[in-house]
C-alpha cells in the first residue's frame, strides 16, 4: 500500500525520516491499515516534524458521516499517543476546526490543535502540534508538531502548506519525496 503524495516543492527544508505500513486496527472481519510518510526539520531539539497518512479499511465501506467520527476520534487517540512515545506530555485539545485542503475533489478537513510540553537540553519546550482528517473516497490523516517558540508561524503556515497539499498517492501527479526514489 502506497502512502499518500507530499508536494515535493513544499518539501524544501524537511527530510524524509520514516516510511511504515501498520495495522492499527484489527477486530473479527474489520481491520484499518495505514500507509504512513514522515519527515524532520533539521533543527535543534525538539525538531518540527510531519507526516501524511492514508488509511484503507477492510472490508471496503466507503466514507460515511459515522465513520467519518470514529475515525476522526481513532485518530485523534492515535495522535496523543504518537505525541506521548516523542515524550510531548500534558496535551491539551484546544480546539477543532474546518480547514480547506488543496485538492477540489476531497472533502474538508478536520483540523485538531493540541499543546504540550517537551523537554530539549533541560528545559521544558512549549509545542504545538496540528492533527488533520479528511475524506477523498478513502480517509487521508496530516499534521504534525513544532516547538512554539521563535519561528512559531512560519513553521505553522509550513506545516499547514503540506498537510493541505497531501492527496492520495501519485493519481494527480502531485509527486513526492519517495516518488523520486
Amino acid at each position: 500500500m502506497e502512502p499518500p503524495a507530499v508536494p515535493r516543492d513544499r518539501l524544501d527544508g524537511w527530510t524524509l525520516v520514516a516510511e511504515t505500513t501498520e495495522r492499527p486496527f484489527a477486530a473479527g472481519p474489520v481491520s484499518v491499515t495505514a500507509a504512513t510518510t514522515r519527515y524532520e526539520r533539521e533543527t535543534p531539539p525538539p525538531r518540527p516534524f510531519f507526516f501524511a497518512s492514508r488509511l484503507r479499511l477492510s472490508p471496503d465501506t466507503g466514507p460515511n458521516p459515522a465513520l467519518t467520527r470514529l475515525v476522526e476520534s481513532r485518530a485523534r487517540e492515535g495522535f496523543r499517543d504518537r505525541l506521548a512515545d516523542r515524550e510531548i506530555t500534558g496535551l491539551e485539545h484546544r480546539d477543532d476546526r474546518s480547514l480547506a485542503v488543496d485538492d477540489p475533489k476531497a472533502s474538508r478537513a478536520t483540523l485538531s490543535t493540541f499543546h504540550g510540553r517537551c523537554t530539549a537540553d533541560g528545559e521544558r519546550v512549549p509545542v504545538e502540534a496540528l492533527l488533520a482528517v479528511w475524506k477523498r473516497g478513502e480517509y487521508l490523516l496530516a499534521g504534525g508538531a513544532y516547538p512554539t517558540g521563535d519561528g512559531v508561524e512560519a513553521t505553522r503556515q509550513a506545516v499547514l502548506a503540506l498537510v493541505r497539499g497531501v492527496r492520495p498517492p501519485d493519481r494527480d501527479g502531485v509527486g513526492s519525496e519517495r516518488s523520486r526514489r
